[in-house]
């Protein structure tokens, strides 16, 4: 069976888990454990992202993010694929790091976040690296210390954990440790990590419920949330799949984008293909760069080779797209032509 496409959003919160493969240590040292961690720093400011937990073990990595403007299938690609490449470096290695792709679910943050942050920082607890919660509050490998305030880390959003508990700061972190420590007798939740159309109907209580009643709720394996939610999030998945297969079936392609988006600014083709900074080629080259990734799902390495840019340089123009207000215009544009 083909393995579904991630769904991604602007704002989407994301539980990730990163394994290496055939279960091999990704982390030998600290310099290994600090080395990820200083380049997702880089990568949370740089694309706007927002983390709100992680926890590091040796053979995988967990990350709870919110993502910015940019897509989180482009920050964990120049995260894991920078940290690989460091890995077999330093070790005189070749091959695969990590197993498979990363595994993310996309989370309703309402009823699942704080839930998240609880199960990501017990990971070491729960693995029997740690004995108990007073370790855990100044261990540096997850988050949970940083929240603490045991440790430091500039790119982890700790007040949008702790205002969810309080408006004081000392007030706020004692309701969360005391939220963290009652969730160590739970001991795994397949429910937060792996359980399918269970993790959808929210669990195997409602999934009872639901069979009893004869009802049909709306479930997928990638989604944690509601049944509405999954919903709407898998309508707008499908909204933009059922685009891309509309501009598929119209001979929509890169070049035919950048001549209609070209002639509606009123700049030539060559100037929006080239690194001419006047200001209607430069604005049509951001709206070029985020309808071609967002409506004809291209990748950045596939933009850049046409529009003579660099993937970082279709990421930064990709964003300034998004935010155009042109771009809308333009999306109903493409789809009349």
């Amino acid at each position: 069976m083909p393995r579904k496409a991630r769904i991604d959003a602007p704002g989407a919160v994301h539980h990730i888990i990163v394994r290496g493969i055939e279960r091999k240590p990704i982390f030998r040292d600290s310099a290994d454990y600090e080395g990820f961690l200083d380049r997702l720093d880089r990568l949370i400011v740089e694309t706007s992202a927002r983390c709100y937990a992680w926890a590091l073990m040796s053979n995988h990595a967990h990350l709870l993010l919110k993502t910015g403007t940019i897509p989180l299938s482009t920050v964990m690609r120049r995260l894991l694929t920078w940290y690989a490449q460091r890995f077999n470096r330093r070790y005189h290695r070749c091959g695969h790091l990590f197993q498979n792709r990363y595994h993310s679910i996309l989370c309703e943050e309402e009823p699942y976040l704080l839930e998240l942050v609880r199960y990501i920082h017990l990971n070491p607890i729960r693995a029997g690296i740690l004995s108990d919660i007073n370790e855990l509050n100044s261990y540096a490998l997850t988050g949970h210390a940083t929240v603490m305030g045991n440790t430091h880390r500039d790119w982890q959003d700790v007040d949008g954990v702790l205002c969810m508990f309080g408006e004081q700061v000392e007030t706020a972190r004692s309701a969360y440790l005391r939220f963290v420590t009652s969730g160590i007798s739970q001991g795994r939740r397949d429910d937060l990590v792996g359980g399918g159309l269970v993790r959808s109907l929210g669990g195997w209580a409602a999934l009872k419920h639901s069979r009893q009643d004869g009802a049909r709720m709306m479930s997928d394996e990638r989604i944690l949330g509601s049944g509405e939610f999954v919903d709407s999030v898998l309508s707008q998945a499908d909204e933009a799949y059922e685009k891309r297969t509309l501009a598929r079936a119209k001979g929509l392609d890169l070049e035919k984008l950048v001549q209609i988006v070209a002639d509606h600014l009123g700049t030539d083709v060559d100037s929006v293909k080239s690194a001419v900074k006047a200001r209607r080629a430069s604005r049509a080259r951001g709206i070029v760069c985020f309808l071609a990734r967002d409506r004809l799902g291209m990748k950045g390495t596939e933009i850049a080779r046409t529009m003579h840019l660099t993937p970082s340089g279709v990421s930064k123009l990709s964003d300034k797209g998004r935010k155009d207000p042109l771009s809308e215009q333009m999306d109903r544009l493409l789809y009349e032509n």
